[in-house]
């Protein structure tokens, strides 16, 4: 199932929202634009590598963040277009809606900080791994699992495929995002050595969840 819309439309402009897209878009340019050896040093100095963030060495003395730094870092960059577009798609469709209920300043903490939540759970579970991790999914998972409680009715339009067939329909926000949960709660146990981060997805999503109700702005009685 992949989302195309939602039928949620925000009273605000969602500038935090377009502000991280452009943010990620701009540095994977720079990223593409790199040799294969430069981007290869590129993710190691600036992606979170479990082992590097539990050790407090950096992976190159010179020229790379610290390895703490590297939650922060490493939410924006990408391993590839499909990666990127992928993140993109889920923080366009679902981003602006909770950037609304926050505010811009309590949105974007709120975003770094499920993705800090959701690579730090990834390192405890993998605390071996010297694999760097990339991506803005676990932040944008925290998302989800903010618009899956604030706005559990809302309808997505989905692109569905069943079997040879593929339908464009709407399904109700807590059924999209509960089975895109599940999916990373099949995953995870089998994830090792699969290059997707899913206990990072469940981190973020459940991190989400927990924090949402301390960022949501009060409604003024009209």
């Amino acid at each position: 199932m992949i989302p195309l819309r939602d039928e949620n439309p925000s009273r605000g402009f969602p500038y935090v929202t377009l502000l991280l897209i452009g943010s990620n878009v701009a540095i994977f340019l720079y990223e593409i634009s790199l040799s294969p050896r430069a981007l290869g040093r590129f993710v190691l100095s600036y992606g979170a590598i479990p082992a590097a963030v539990l050790s407090g060495v950096r992976a190159f003395p010179d020229g790379s963040a610290l390895p703490w730094v590297t939650l922060l870092t490493s939410m924006f960059l990408h391993g590839g277009i499909m990666h990127l577009v992928g993140n993109m798609l889920y923080l366009w469709i679902f981003g602006d809606n909770v950037e609304d209920r926050m505010g811009p300043v309590r949105f974007l903490t709120f975003y770094m900080l499920c993705g800090i939540a959701a690579a730090s759970i990834q390192i405890v579970v993998r605390p071996d791994s010297t694999a760097p991790l990339v991506g803005a999914s676990g932040a944008i998972a925290g998302i989800l699992g903010a618009y899956a409680l604030l706005f559990p009715g809302a309808r997505v339009q989905t692109l569905v495929f069943l079997f040879i067939f593929v339908r464009v329909i709407e399904i109700p926000a807590l059924l999209l995002l509960g089975v895109w949960f599940l999916m990373q709660l099949l995953s995870a146990p089998a994830s090792q050595g699969a290059g997707v981060a899913f206990f990072a997805h469940i981190g973020g999503f459940l991190t989400g969840m927990l924090l949402m109700a301390g960022f949501v702005r009060r409604r003024r009685a009209s």
